[in-house]
């Protein structure tokens, strides 16, 4: 489907002031690794580990944070099963941090360690975070879900409308998080559209899921969001933040990742995990002159 209605607006594909560089031989495709200039003599960087979508995007998110980041960009297909098969291995995540962290080190010339690791996926992406959640679930300090959290429909193909349920089984990592975020321990942003595949639970499907296992509830609002995005609703716990978006077309989709940049400042705001109601969650956007 095509959408004229909303701006779509996109980042530019423009270097950043930092250092960027491939690691080729850490997993199965090579890996973008960028820092900022930020925090150039600091020890503590702060590490964010990217999964699906062009790198250009995630380093300008680690850039407009305006803290010394780290981030690196794992690209391994179109589908969820690649990038959890990648990370099925336990070790596969600590040592890629461990990697990205030494290769850092090296090029700064300065010793660095990582004060904060975040997630953070866009579509198929989740299927890392799926893995690694399962593996190393107390490593991740914060995630963030970019319009990309799925799961099967049980039986296999028949749709909530039909008596179908969710496979709550490969839920159950994203649930566990999400509980913990509400908690305050953790901090967890979730964006959803209203894309609805058919054939496997959509992203609203999925947020209704873990917003009813933690007895919460949906607040219906119409806000500007980033790149001409609509919201309409929000649900905020402690460090947990669900946002649905309007649209159900492929530019609607791609929005999410262009957002990144809001959404990461989101999760790193600690005045608005604190205040969230009073405190602007949503860089306004203008609309569409279309």
């Amino acid at each position: 489907m095509r959408d004229a209605i909303r701006a779509h607006e996109r980042i530019g594909n423009k270097e950043v002031p930092g250092v960027a560089f491939v690691l080729k031989d850490v997993l199965s495709r090579p890996v973008e690794v960028y820092f900022t200039e930020a925090g150039r003599g600091q020890r503590r960087r702060e590490l964010l580990v990217h999964f699906h979508g062009a790198g250009y995007v995630a380093k300008r998110a680690g850039y407009e944070t305006g803290r010394p980041f780290i981030v690196a960009v794992v690209n391994l297909g179109s589908r969820s099963a690649v990038y959890e098969n990648e990370f099925r291995e336990a070790g596969t995540f600590p040592r890629l941090i461990e990697r990205v962290r030494a290769a850092v080190a090296e090029r700064a010339a300065e010793e660095v360690e990582t004060s904060g690791v975040y997630l953070s996926s866009f579509s198929a992406g989740y299927g890392a975070v799926r893995a690694i959640l399962k593996n190393n679930p107390s490593v991740p300090d914060g995630i963030v879900l970019l319009d990309g959290l799925h799961t099967d429909y049980v039986p296999a193909g028949r749709v909530l409308a039909e008596g179908g349920t969710l496979n709550a089984e490969k839920l159950q990592g994203f649930l566990d998080y999400a509980r913990l975020a509400a908690a305050g321990k953790k901090r967890f942003v979730i964006t959803h559209s209203e894309i609805f595949p058919g054939t496997y639970a959509s992203t609203t499907e999925t947020a209704d899921y873990l917003l009813d296992a933690l007895h919460l509830q949906r607040h219906a609002v119409l806000k500007w969001g980033p790149a001409g995005m609509q919201m309409l609703s929000e649900t905020r716990r402690n460090g947990l933040t669900v946002l649905g978006f309007a649209g159900n077309s492929a530019p609607d989709h791609v929005d999410h990742f262009h957002g990144l940049p809001v959404f990461l400042k989101m999760l790193l705001d600690a005045d608005t995990q604190a205040n969230p109601l009073s405190a602007p969650s949503i860089v306004p956007a203008a609309p569409s002159s279309r």
